[in-house]
């Protein structure tokens, strides 16, 4: 993980880690769709395009 991810709250990361499950992963087997598969994808995005990925998530919380 990197160290940006573990300065997110625990809540955070769950969100983001539903993101990328629900939108990056969906094509993937389940079997692959993992917390650490989600961590390795929210790493190559950035702390950028992370904090949009958070407000997204909070915002579309009842579809995800």
């Amino acid at each position: 993980m990197s160290y940006f991810l573990h300065s997110l709250k625990k809540e955070d990361r769950d969100i983001l880690r539903q993101v990328v499950k629900k939108v990056h992963l969906i094509h993937h087997p389940e079997e692959f769709c993992t917390n650490t598969e989600a961590d390795k994808v929210i790493n190559t995005i950035g702390p950028e395009v992370v904090e949009r990925m958070i407000r997204f998530g909070i915002d579309n919380r009842d579809k995800l």
